[in-house]
């Protein structure tokens, strides 16, 4: 990935790639518009559709997780929304797990729904339960592979099953644990989703959402992808390309695309030393007091150890979760906190902790996050770069 050459070379043989901050690209002749704007070359026209810095980071992505097509978008709920768009249509149907982000479920459950889309919600980790849900009109069985803030972890594999079964796609949101660790292409997945804004961006320097199409689903099923594309298995990326990306508007900027370059050049380095933080965290706030539970799926014991492990190895992302005993415990925590930040997002360089009950799923009515499994007494933590001893201080210290 660090070596991945420029589609076109550079006039001052820069290492880096250029920021080609600009709206518009000049052409020779009319004929050659006409070829640039009809698709049949890969000339750029028009930055809301292609962009030299953005396409050389979609090559970087494309390289390393192994797929035939990227797109990449201004944030992960563009990526969601563009690539379930892409594939359903009024009268279809998506079946998915209840717990998802709470954007995520909101688009699903009422975004999609005045579209004519029905999502059904039903328990993944419980592939049978999947297969009774689809139907004729399913088009794609959607969830994240791990759940924020439940951190439910699923049967990949399984579901992957199931859906062969029934010729419809996999699509998955896997932006805690990255491609450099987890092969989503290896479980079946055949559209990863993942919000670029978390680990790739470096630090949270700005919103990115990616559609990565490894080209393994053959879309001839799907009533309206049948006729797109050149071979069934790109019809995703066609309709995406040519359609849905044009129209919606929604491509990433060159100035964010040359960011996450930089931040992919560090992702595994980065991922490695805040996921391993994450797992020694974890285990030492099984030890303090006050702390009723602790949920992250690389601790021995956790529901979800085993299937964890074998999709993600023995670090399955710097996300965690941790009960207090009341809604109000875990105000006192988060308030009385000295080094870690009171602030929403994941993965940032900075390890940042927020109540989800009364933020994110905070416009939600009390039944709708017990359905979700989102409950008051629920802290998450987002694991930065800082050393396991000045995180556990912080919280003992909050604590006590």
């Amino acid at each position: 990935m660090l070596h991945s050459p420029y589609p076109k070379g550079d006039a001052h043989h820069a290492l880096a790639m250029p920021v080609y901050q600009t709206v518009a690209y000049e052409f020779d002749t009319a004929e050659a518009m006409e070829e640039a704007f009809c698709g049949r070359t890969s000339d750029h026209a028009y930055s809301r559709i292609t962009n030299p810095t953005v396409e050389y980071f979609e090559q970087r992505i494309r390289q390393a997780a192994g797929a035939t097509h990227v797109t990449a978008l201004n944030s992960g709920m563009a990526a969601i929304s563009s690539a379930l768009i892409t594939c359903a249509g009024a009268g279809a149907n998506i079946v998915a797990s209840p717990h998802l982000f709470g954007n995520t479920y909101v688009l699903l459950k009422t975004t999609l729904a005045n579209l004519g889309i029905e999502t059904r919600f039903c328990n993944l980790s419980d592939p049978d339960q999947a297969r009774a849900a689809i139907d004729s009109r399913t088009c794609a069985l959607f969830l994240e592979t791990i759940s924020n803030p439940q951190m439910e972890v699923a049967d990949l594999r399984a579901l992957s099953a199931v859906c062969r079964e029934a010729n419809i796609p996999l699509i998955a949101d896997t932006t805690i644990v990255p491609f450099p660790i987890f092969r989503a292409s290896d479980f079946g997945i055949d559209i990863e989703l993942v919000s670029s804004t978390k680990y790739i961006s470096g630090g949270a320097t700005g919103l990115g959402g990616l559609i990565i199409d490894y080209a393994t689903f053959d879309w001839r099923s799907n009533p309206i992808l049948k006729n797109w594309g050149d071979t069934p298995r790109d019809a995703f990326n066609t309709r995406l390309r040519r359609e849905v990306h044009r129209n919606l508007g929604a491509y990433m900027t060159p100035q964010t695309a040359s960011a996450q370059i930089l931040g992919l050049e560090t992702l595994n380095l980065r991922f490695q030393r805040q996921a391993a933080t994450a797992l020694d965290l974890a285990r030492q706030l099984q030890s303090l007091p006050r702390i009723t539970s602790v949920n992250y799926p690389g601790l021995e014991g956790n529901p979800c150890y085993d299937i964890s492990r074998a999709q993600f190895g023995p670090l399955p992302g710097a996300m965690l979760t941790f009960d207090m005993s009341s809604r109000t415990e875990c105000f006192n925590l988060i308030n009385r906190l000295k080094l870690i930040r009171r602030a929403t997002n994941l993965f940032d360089n900075r390890s940042l902790i927020i109540h989800p009950a009364s933020t994110i799923y905070g416009s939600f009515t009390e039944e709708m996050r017990r359905s979700m499994d989102v409950r008051q007494e629920t802290i998450r933590l987002s694991v930065g770069l800082e050393n396991t001893a000045d995180l556990l201080a912080d919280i003992s210290q909050a604590i006590s």
